[in-house]
């Protein structure tokens, strides 16, 4: 068996992750940092510097205090935190071993960085795998990356890697190249590598799975020192997640089955380089002691190509938040708005400057979350807009603080500068074939040696049927959703994710019938622009919705107070649904 923890799931995690999960003697630590936000900052840290492009808090924060520890015990490190710059963390993380006099060999994955195949990639025309758009010939692209996989890590581990180091990679990637090494997985040992993408996709967001947003928050005990997760993989994929002994935090089948349903899309067909997952007949027990055992995922024949993220600088935005409080706080806010707004255009019409490209304008305690607008005695609005020029948004945030003595009464707000403008560093996804990603592997002071996708193998996919309708009707109850199940939601692009997971498992046909596309679309009218997928697991008793143009963008292209759907859960947790009286008592008990 191996130990894998799951340090970091997102630039500026916690530091507490490695020392404790170092102390709970893992085998391997697993560092991401990745998300498509991180990928957006990146490129802007990039362009300001070109040495930079990385997160060098691994460096600094993560490493630089454990490197003999990790060097004494024979932990392996595996991290993306090399971004768009993986070379230029390997060289500090180098350096910072020579100078500690240690015995450490890095390795570094490179190849997704595909901004030098620019002119032929604009040549092929690609489309946004959100929009269907093309690429502007005018888009200013500063990064491209392709999304790599898992082989070219077990590579670096078989030939002497300590740490491993790579750019962009799938984050489930992560520990499923540990798990290649260390149980010789073969590229056609489908089911295998699902078992594996799932254990990554368990452990890549850490205390996400140990009771961080966890829709029962106050079931969670000490969430100060919440633990980090633990995965303890056997060499069939079948795994517990676990958790540091005397940590806070809770492992439960809710926690995990949360994480579960995250940001998956179809899981009938999670694609990653390596494998195409089937998470629907994945099943979660709950064998106590905060151990919950994780089986049942299949794979097959992964796709031909690999997602790319480019980023392109697509104009600026910029924005501020104040407060009102008083009678009728909702409506003086948009008072103030309004006029905000009507000063700004008529500075920039008086420039003879193009309108602002995209505004927003939410008022927050007035139920702006949930699609409602009820007046409030205290309100936070915010204040958002885009416009191709830096100097237009420095007219909104100039207008914006001219208004503080024209304003209705109860303007407030915590002391602090007027904010600045900010470039929007826009996302664009599309797919390219993966013999164009030309991938190396470089271990230590060694030439980099070649890596390259293994032939295709084949499988076929597995019919599930949906659940099936409700057989008792008799005596029920209308109890809101969130008495009957839990729920997790996060961004693919523009696109929302939420995922529902049925308390008792006997709820889910109730669950299915109740929860429709046309129901769950109604409940998110206020967001949605696309349309709503609905996606059935019965092997974890839950249902995935994918809601489609839901988040203004995106990202950093969003205005929105939530431009990654981290609440949409709690909005669609308000439903109100039917369900047997005796399941309910059950649920409760």
């Amino acid at each position: 068996m191996i130990r894998i923890g799951g340090a970091s799931g997102y630039w500026g995690e916690s530091a507490m992750a490695t020392p404790q999960l170092l102390n709970a003697g893992v085998d391997v630590l697993i560092y991401d940092y990745l998300a498509e936000i991180t990928m957006s900052l990146l490129a802007r840290a990039k362009m300001k510097d070109p040495s930079k492009g990385y997160a060098p808090d691994f460096v600094s924060t993560a490493m630089a205090p454990h490197l003999r520890t990790i060097a004494e015990r024979g932990v392996k490190v595996i991290s993306n935190a090399g971004g768009l710059n993986p070379e230029a963390c390997g060289a500090a993380l180098r350096a910072l071993i020579k100078k500690s006099e240690l015995d450490l060999t890095v390795a570094v994955v490179t190849g997704d960085d595909l901004i030098g195949q620019l002119p032929a990639i604009r040549d092929t025309q690609p489309r946004d795998l959100d929009t269907n758009e093309p690429l502007s010939p005018a888009a200013h692209v500063i990064s491209m990356n392709a999304y790599l996989g898992a082989f070219p890590i077990a590579r670096a581990l078989e030939q002497g890697a300590d740490i491993v180091i790579t750019g962009r990679v799938v984050d489930s990637a992560l520990s499923l190249g540990a798990l290649i090494h260390r149980y010789d997985w073969r590229a056609d040992d489908l089911d295998k590598l699902a078992a594996g993408s799932l254990v990554g996709h368990l452990l890549e967001c850490g205390p996400q799975a140990t009771g961080g947003n966890f829709t029962d928050w106050r079931d969670v005990p000490r969430r100060e020192a919440i633990g980090y997760p633990i995965a303890e993989v056997e060499a069939d994929g079948t795994a517990v997640i676990t958790k540091p002994e005397g940590s806070g935090g809770l492992v439960s089948r809710g926690t995990v089955s949360e994480q579960l349903v995250y940001e998956i899309g179809d899981p009938s067909a999670y694609q990653l380089p390596d494998v195409t997952c089937d998470f629907r007949t994945v099943t979660l027990e709950d064998i106590g002691n905060d151990r919950v055992r994780v089986t049942g995922a299949k794979g097959s024949t992964p796709p031909p190509d690999l997602k790319v993220c480019a980023t392109h600088v697509a104009g600026w935005r910029g924005g501020h938040v104040f407060s009102f409080y008083g009678d009728e706080a909702n409506e003086k806010s948009r008072e103030f708005a309004r006029c905000v707004f009507d000063r700004s255009n008529a500075a920039l019409a008086a420039r003879n400057m193009p309108p602002y490209t995209d505004t927003s304008v939410e008022v927050l305690g007035s139920g702006a979350q949930f699609g409602d607008d009820h007046d409030a005695d205290e309100v936070v609005i915010k204040i958002g807009v885009r416009h191709s020029d830096e100097a237009g948004i420095g007219i909104l945030l100039k207008e914006a603080m001219g208004m503080g003595l024209a304003t209705p009464p109860g303007l407030c707000g915590f002391a602090g500068g007027r904010p600045k403008p900010s470039p929007v560093v826009q996302l664009f996804s599309f797919l390219t074939p993966k013999d164009s990603v030309d991938q190396h592997v470089i271990v230590g002071e060694e030439s980099p040696r070649p890596w390259a996708f293994a032939p295709q193998p084949t499988a076929a996919t597995v019919e599930i049927a949906d659940p099936p309708k409700p057989t008792d009707l008799g005596d029920l109850a209308e109890v809101p959703l969130i008495d009957v199940a839990w729920a997790r939601s996060g961004d693919k692009g523009n696109s929302a994710n939420v995922g529902v997971i049925a308390r008792h498992p006997d709820l889910l046909p109730y669950l299915w019938d109740q929860l429709t596309e046309d129901r769950v679309a109604a409940q998110f009218s206020h967001v949605l622009e696309g349309n709503v997928r609905r996606f059935a697991m019965p092997g974890a008793a839950a249902i995935n919705f994918l809601l489609t143009k839901s988040l203004g963008g995106g990202g950093i292209a969003s205005l929105r107070n939530d431009p990654q759907g981290k609440g949409f859960s709690q909005v669609l947790l308000r439903l109100p649904v039917r369900v047997p009286q005796t399941l309910l008592n059950e649920t409760k008990a």
